[in-house]
């Protein structure tokens, strides 16, 4: 499902009437749980929140003109996304998330490397959500991306 989207408001504004509640509750959750120094935008063609580069100037490698991209939302075909590049990244906070997914949530995980999938809308974990994004703030990233590419 290919959005082409200035902003995050006109993003939601053309989804599906029932994805749009769902999508802007997921807005909401992530910024109130997002520590400083991240910044939202559109990313990839979707919703993102990113390292701006006025606090990391180097940017993303594989294109430096583009910020440090750390989490995006989309509604898919089949499915509402969060893409945590985190989780991904950090093998502990995978490992808590995935612990603590089924007390949260009635339904099995669909995760991929950094995609967890929510094909229900009625049943998407919005607090463990909130915990998650408040875990890692922009710095932890820098520091685990940065070693990550040195590799």
């Amino acid at each position: 499902m290919k959005i082409e989207a200035s902003n995050p408001e006109d993003y939601i504004a053309q989804l599906p009437e029932e994805r749009q509640a769902v999508m802007e509750k997921l807005r909401q959750v992530i910024a109130d749980n997002l520590p400083a120094d991240f910044t939202e935008m559109m990313n990839y063609g979707m919703i993102g929140y990113v390292v701006p580069h006025s606090v990391y100037p180097a940017g993303y490698h594989v294109n430096p003109t583009l910020p440090l991209p750390f989490v995006n939302i989309a509604s898919q075909k089949n499915f509402v996304g969060l893409y945590h590049m985190g989780i991904y990244a950090n093998p502990d906070l995978l490992e808590w998330f995935v612990s603590e997914f089924p007390k949260h949530c009635k339904r099995k995980l669909d995760m991929g490397k950094s995609c967890i999938r929510f094909k229900k809308m009625d049943d998407i974990p919005y607090e463990l959500i909130g915990e998650l994004i408040s875990k890692m703030t922009a710095q932890e990233w820098i520091d685990i991306y940065e070693e990550s590419i040195k590799s």
